[in-house]
């Protein structure tokens, strides 16, 4: 009976209105794909799953208020038994006691939910929780559901960077090692005669295309993304970028009429999409993943009527004729009347050449989703100090034996925020190495080891282990050089910083730039490109949201002075 089932719900409460409650409505709307599962006591569960065949437990919701005063304990307890599931605490509405503690849990990592049980029949607020806490697992899991399949090497960059591209973009897909029994009978299915990996099919598709060691721009276009651009076509806005501010700017600029084309060269949510749990965004009391958040954006653009166009770079602008003119890497250019450069920002390589050849082959940049799940077994070291290093630790270690920041600085204090930091010590598999830097390392198919230097002795030991490097960023300005005045590290200039004298090219006009002009005028920059950004998403998304105010302004003067 138990294969029947995606999963199980376990409900374990002492208190027996609440735990009746959730029970019953947990078995009119679940009960024909999970196993619903109702204990007193923690020590009833190993039983009760036992009697259903062991099948995986999807969520733990464990009571807690006056009959459950031990509830977050107990919960603890069976997460530690049960890793993959996730820990919910049940509460009654009006327990105002339990807030505390629930909300200490969550900072530390202890919790992943609450809800409030049901008071009564059809309670759709508290489906609306239980269904956010099921896609969650789901996702933690993969679906089953494969769109898309993928045969090849594992620790193959080129697999590593598809099979990256699409987790960032939401695409269900299946991976398979081309040396597996599995692997090599998909192979021989396909029929092909001494196969270029990695092999993608595209199942969702009529005609189920098979690529060979595919380019993105093929991935696009056999996912229908190559649809040409009128050339004769002037935008409002042209957003350079997908994440968190060109998706804040193209949100803000479609739903107020203007026309929006969005340009992204990889997947939509820049670095941010790629954070495993982000905490301090407002409204998401629970946290929501990176990924989730950049595509919910994303959908939202879309819906409002922005344009995007992927898989291809900006390497060129130019404004003539008092339009902006943005060459892209098919050779082909787009207009805008204003532009948004939300570039983002690229992970700072290390400069270890031995390390920087086994990059997808055990040394990892960013957080590295796709690959989590790999880490099982492993001792992982994550280097790197910031929010973005601290959510990686965190999320890898749901799957790794060990995890070890490694951070040049005496703390994370200066760098990481404290909720992260608090989690981060809470949990036990988890360390924190200050003033240490990686300097070497070797390998030949697989990292085999690597050097770290403590930075106050000079002492040097070697570590075995997988890297993922999260060591600041770079900003994606090359391209335009000596076109927009930009500081020594190559973030753009815009706003006051733009009259400074050394301001290179100068701002050229009369009036003062805007807050987040370029020195082109019309031209905006927004998020981590722009110079004195806060990286933060929240900011990020402001930014954006900003510089279309800024644009309907630009826009309103050049109607003006058309008018003359």
């Amino acid at each position: 009976m138990a294969e029947a089932h995606h999963g199980a719900l376990v409900v374990v409460c002492r208190d027996e209105i609440p735990r009746l409650a959730t029970v019953r409505e947990l078995k009119r709307r679940y009960g024909g794909d999970y196993v619903i599962i109702a204990c007193t006591r923690a020590e009833e569960v190993p039983g009760a799953l036992a009697a259903w065949g062991h099948p995986p437990v999807a969520a733990l919701l464990g009571g807690l208020g006056e009959e459950d005063p031990d509830g977050l304990a107990v919960l603890r307890a069976l997460h530690a038994r049960h890793p993959s599931a996730l820990a919910v605490a049940l509460v009654r509405w009006g327990a105002w006691e339990t807030t505390r503690p629930i909300f200490e849990a969550l900072t530390l990592g202890q919790l992943d939910r609450w809800v409030y049980a049901p008071e009564e029949y059809v309670d759709e607020e508290f489906h609306r929780a239980v269904t956010e806490v099921l896609d969650e697992w789901t996702s933690r899991q993969g679906s089953g559901r494969e769109a898309v399949v993928m045969i090849g090497d594992r620790w193959s960059s080129r697999a590593q960077h598809l099979r990256d591209q699409m987790t960032r973009n939401r695409i269900p897909l299946g991976f398979y090692e081309a040396s597996s029994p599995r692997g090599q009978a998909l192979l021989d299915g396909l029929e092909l005669q001494s196969p270029r990996l990695p092999v993608v099919v595209m199942r969702f598709h009529p005609e189920r295309p098979v690529l060979q060691d595919p380019t993105d721009l093929e991935v696009a276009e056999a996912f229908g993304l190559f649809e040409p651009l009128d050339p004769d076509a002037v935008y409002d806005v042209v957003v350079v970028g997908a994440g968190p501010a060109g998706l804040g700017a193209s949100v803000y600029a479609a739903s107020e009429g203007l026309s929006t084309l969005v340009l992204e060269a990889e997947a939509v949510g820049g670095q941010a999409g790629t954070s495993s749990m982000i905490r301090n965004y407002p409204g998401f009391p629970t946290g929501i993943t990176g990924n989730r958040l950049a595509f919910s954006s994303y959908q939202q653009a879309w819906a409002f009527g922005s344009t995007f166009h992927f898989m291809r770079y900006a390497q060129g602008l130019h404004t003539e004729g008092g339009l902006h003119h943005v060459a892209l890497s098919d050779g082909t250019s787009v207009r805008g009347r204003t532009v948004v450069l939300a570039l983002g920002a690229s992970w700072r390589r290390i400069g270890v050449p031995d390390l920087e050849a086994l990059t997808g082959r055990g040394v990892f940049y960013g957080a590295a989703v796709s690959e989590a799940p790999a880490m099982r077994g492993r001792h992982v070291f994550v280097v790197g100090g910031g929010n973005s290093a601290g959510q990686a630790a965190v999320h890898l270690s749901r799957f790794a034996d060990r995890v070890t920041v490694l951070v040049r600085r005496a703390g994370l204090s200066e760098t990481m925020s404290d909720y992260l930091i608090r989690e981060l010590e809470a949990l036990p598999h988890v360390d924190v190495r200050p003033r240490a830097e990686v300097v070497g390392g070797r390998g030949t198919e697989f990292l085999e080891s690597f050097t770290v230097r403590d930075l106050d002795t000079g002492a040097e030991t070697e570590e075995n282990g997988v890297l993922f490097l999260l060591i600041g960023s770079e900003p994606r300005t090359d391209w335009l050089a000596g076109t927009l005045a930009r500081d020594r590290w190559g973030f753009l200039l815009t706003g006051s910083a733009l009259t400074a004298p050394d301001a290179d090219p100068a701002w050229s006009l009369e009036r003062p730039p805007a807050l987040l002009e370029t020195s082109a005028p019309g031209v905006f920059a927004a998020g981590d490109t722009r110079q004195g950004s806060v990286k933060r998403v929240a900011s990020a998304v402001g930014e954006g949201a900003l510089a279309i105010t800024l644009v309907h302004a630009h826009l309103a003067a050049a109607r003006v002075a058309a008018a003359r």
